[in-house]
């Protein structure tokens, strides 16, 4: 097909990479501009612009799309098939989504209408799914509610992070989204409406959903970590310091800790969650400090009896 590629991040090269693999004919590629990023503010390429340019494809990187007569003339000179959005973290606007006669498809990595929204991946794991996956859709106005056309199911470990879970699904969504081509130009592809009494939201993240709450249990701050993976990641607070847990697992044999209190045994260290569960700590990070494994920890910290972590210092 005659395609217009939309997306940014690294998640969206593989169908890029699989799109153009499978011979359809890219003949743009939209991504967000060139952003200032680490200390000397040099100018960072969006990942999908950096594989675009490697793979000979021409690259427009429009500030807005809304409003802009320019971009929206280029695009009708192109007169695609097809626009394929992937990550691009623009919301599609109305002219863009009537223009190709097959719509404007998006690769969603999610089982919708299970975690619509700007994090799925995140949410999925956060919530302690066992399996999640990618869904191909047909955009419309609304925020991840067009219709379905495929979907492909992919497992979470029991200690897989979002982190580790993002290329994996990135994978397997370039192989959906080429499928879904393919089923498209056949016209065998049947689309369904997603039902909305099943959604559920995936909103973006914050730094303060990585803030760890000792009142809820073991296993779900786990979760949550697992899922806010490289950030927000967890913290919390420790003698009125900012503390990052950067390791930590569900010790199933600890039991009466307080919410929030401290123990060490044989030079590990844990803490009280709800429901008479508790977390062994392995990599922490003080405020001002570098990440240490909780040996170190240890050996500059005398844990006194009765001690938490949280709100109880005045976090």
């Amino acid at each position: 097909m005659r395609a217009v590629f939309c997306g940014t991040p690294e998640f969206a090269v593989p169908t890029l990479e699989a799109v153009v693999d499978a011979g359809h004919d890219v003949q743009l590629v939209v991504t967000q501009p060139d952003r200032a990023s680490g200390r000397g503010l040099e100018l960072s390429l969006p990942p999908v612009k950096r594989k675009a340019l490697e793979l000979g494809l021409p690259v427009t990187q429009p500030e807005k799309i809304k409003n802009n007569a320019e971009f929206q003339a280029q695009l009708a000179a192109i007169a695609p098939d097809v626009i394929l959005v992937v990550a691009y973290g623009r919301i599609i606007p109305q002219w863009m989504l009537d223009m190709p006669k097959h719509g404007d498809l998006n690769l969603h990595a999610s089982l919708l209408p299970k975690y619509r929204g700007a994090a799925p991946i995140q949410w999925a794991v956060a919530k302690g799914e066992r399996v999640t996956g990618n869904t191909t859709m047909r955009i419309d106005a609304g925020l991840d509610t067009g219709d379905i056309l495929l979907q492909s199911e992919v497992p979470i470990g029991p200690e897989q992070t979002a982190q580790e879970l993002f290329p994996i699904l990135a994978a397997d969504g370039a192989q959906l989204m080429v499928e879904t081509l393919r089923q498209l130009a056949a016209g065998t592809v049947i689309p369904r409406k997603q039902n909305d009494a099943q959604a559920t939201l995936a909103p973006i993240l914050t730094r303060d959903a990585g803030r760890i709450d000792f009142t809820q249990s073991a296993q779900t701050i786990f979760n949550r970590w697992r899922g806010f993976q490289p950030w927000p990641g967890a913290h919390t607070m420790f003698r009125e310091k900012k503390f990052i847990v950067h390791a930590m697992e569900v010790a199933t044999a600890v039991k009466g800790l307080a919410v929030g209190e401290m123990m060490v045994r044989e030079q590990a260290l844990y803490v009280g969650c709800a429901n008479d569960t508790a977390l062994r700590l392995d990599e922490v990070q003080l405020e001002g400090k570098k990440r240490i494994l909780v040996g170190e920890f240890l050996r500059g910290y005398k844990i006194e009896t009765g001690e938490r972590l949280g709100s109880w210092l005045g976090s």
